[in-house]
């Protein structure tokens, strides 16, 4: 039976971690725990949004299928080694099934997104809302409609949509928007099909065949996993987030699955992460080999080819490789929990991060090392920034903080210039490629001093954040980590001890804390949560220096804060909330590399 209903807007936010992600490797769609989908580019992760109450609960825009009785209880999973999501509503009177997938059956770059609806047992009434706001909210959506479904339009810049469904819903002429209620007894099934492709054809035979062929996909892709230790399930979890971050057709990995979330709430720091960071994506590669995804490495190696080294290496890009990531906000929109502005593009753009060269050429050498080769003319490309480096390594720059108060000589940017030289060196010799030894040599070697020299302070005795610094940074941990120096040298570990004292919370970690004076060296006003990638950083440190129990427990601990399905985003706040753009492709990666760590010290990886 169908009724009529209407609902267009939200109540509150939900939390940062009361979502699911869902993708087709094109796109992403976040779906929170009551079956409200708040969140979806059209057509490409880094394209305009259709729906985003997750920024703006008003005006935003959502299509949810949920249960009429809002404080229903409802559990959410994936199906196991996948990226298709199940929420199940249940009451007295029944228990209903909400699967919620993008098919990934072919290399057709439509988005479609299936919902089935299934009542498992007894009679629930089930609400179905679309409000679709397309271009950032900015355009209002047309909808009428037609056989099978529903026609949306209203962007010239966008494609438009196609509901596909047997049900019966409610125009609202003066919102542009589909409502209805929908009562199913045990047994009964309803599918949503939301397409940007025109001939999609739709039944419960194709529906049936989509689903097959995207568990398939996933299964399959989660098998060539090789992590068989006791986080398993973390790890794989991790991995398949860090999939769908992956774009199929270009091979390039974003940072993040969303903008504009917030890593203090009702502050400033809201940025857009749906691009390409040389950083992220070297670290992403690293995990991918770590587990065996060799076909992964492959689709970024050639990413890298044909549009960074071809070009002169940029810091971020688009999925496609564009560089067009002019910052705009987005004022309109109130941000989450009024954190504002909401910004698209990403003026860390423009700035100057030395470290990018060391992170890229560091997975160059990984992936020569366990994956492939590169050519003899990818290798002239690569050296070119090799020169730069050598170059330019004194300079300062923002450092792998980004941060807007300025540029320093930062010690992480100055360790992985290091990095850099010391990687093209070792492919050098794996690949017999000719290149000037002794020059690449003695640079590397004047780098490593000055890093003793300059940068550690025997008065605070640590290696500080930039030269001339009294305090230190969570990138410091990284050192042991890349292979600079040991995890028991004597200056590291009182720079670690410092670390924990000044930074760690355990198992939380911050970047860094104010300066003297309560100066933010981002420049900006207010405060950020604790650092997850700085948190696994610490765990993978604590089992490199042989103290595997305290290693594990804050391992444990750390598992805690993941959300309901194991999704991270960003930051954690003290008060356990998670801040930031979700899922967060550093948070799953560094994971990865602590699980790793701990079982290779316990003598249980190779």
């Amino acid at each position: 039976m169908i009724t009529t209903g209407k609902r267009t807007q939200r109540d509150t936010y939900a939390p940062i971690s009361d979502y699911g992600v869902i993708g087709n490797l094109h796109t992403v769609a976040l779906v929170n725990r009551h079956g409200g989908i708040d969140y979806l580019p059209l057509q490409r992760i880094d394209s305009p949004t259709v729906f985003a109450a997750i920024l703006d609960r008003h005006i935003g825009g959502f299509y949810e299928i949920t249960c009429a009785q809002h404080d229903a209880n409802t559990h959410q999973m994936y199906l196991p080694e996948t990226n298709i999501l199940l929420t199940r509503f249940m009451e007295e009177s029944g228990v209903a099934e909400l699967t919620d997938y993008m098919p990934i059956c072919d290399d057709q770059e439509h988005m479609t997104l299936v919902r089935a609806v299934r009542q498992e047992r007894g009679e629930l009434e089930m609400a179905i809302n679309m409000v679709p706001r397309y271009d950032y909210a900015r355009t209002q959506a047309t909808v009428t409609r037609v056989d099978h479904g529903y026609y949306i339009s209203g962007s010239n810049e966008q494609p438009d949509l196609y509901l596909l469904t047997d049900a019966e819903l409610y125009i609202d002429p003066d919102n542009n928007s589909l409502h209805g209620h929908l009562r199913l007894q045990g047994g009964d099934e309803r599918y949503f099909v939301l397409t940007t492709d025109p001939d999609l054809r739709w039944g419960s035979d194709e529906v049936e065949e989509h689903f097959n062929c995207t568990l398939d996909y996933w299964k399959e892709w989660s098998a060539q996993c090789t992590y068989t230790g006791k986080w398993r399930n973390h790890v794989l979890r991790s991995v398949l987030a860090l999939k769908l971050l992956q774009s199929r057709k270009y091979g390039s990995v974003v940072a993040a699955g969303t903008f504009g979330l917030p890593e203090g709430i009702g502050g400033e720091r809201n940025w857009d992460y749906r691009y390409l960071w040389i950083r992220d994506a070297a670290f992403t590669m690293y995990a991918f080999l770590r587990l065996g995804f060799m076909d992964e490495a492959h689709q970024f190696m050639e990413w890298m080819k044909d549009r960074c080294l071809e070009t002169g290496l940029q810091l971020i890009y688009r999925v496609d490789g564009g560089e067009d990531l002019e910052e705009i906000e987005l004022n309109h929109l109130e941000g989450y929990e009024k954190s504002s502005p909401v910004r698209i593009g990403n003026g860390a753009s423009g700035q100057t991060q030395l470290d990018i060269y060391g992170e890229l050429v560091d997975t160059i050498y990984l992936y020569v090392k366990y994956a492939g080769s590169i050519t003899y003319d990818f290798w002239e490309r690569l050296q070119e920034q090799i020169e730069y480096v050598i170059k330019h390594h004194d300079d300062p720059d923002h450092g792998i903080w980004e941060v807007r108060g300025g540029k320093q000589h930062f010690l992480s940017s100055k360790v992985i210039c290091w990095v850099a030289l010391d990687r093209a060196l070792r492919i050098a010799d794996i690949c017999s490629f000719p290149h000037p030894r002794e020059r690449w040599y003695k640079t590397r070697d004047r780098i490593h001093h000055e890093i003793y020299r300059d940068y550690y302070n025997e008065a605070e005795q640590a290696f500080t954040q930039y030269k001339g610094s009294s305090r230190v940074d969570a990138a410091a941990l990284l050192m042991p980590l890349l292979r600079f120096c040991s995890s028991s040298e004597p200056k590291w570990v009182s720079t670690f001890e410092r670390i924990e004292h000044d930074l760690v919370t355990a198992p939380l970690v911050y970047r860094y804390c104010e300066e003297e004076g309560g100066h933010n060296i981002d420049g900006l006003d207010g405060n950020e949560g604790t650092f997850s990638i700085c948190s696994f950083w610490y765990v993978e440190c604590l089992a490199r220096r042989g103290k595997l129990r305290e290693a594990e427990l804050n391992f444990e601990k750390m598992m805690g804060y993941a959300n309901h399905l194991g999704l991270y985003a960003e930051q954690i706040g003290l008060d356990g909330r998670q801040l930031g753009n979700f899922p967060q492709a550093f948070t799953h990666l560094a994971l990865i590399s602590a699980a790793y760590q701990i079982e290779k010290k316990e003598g249980n990886m190779a």
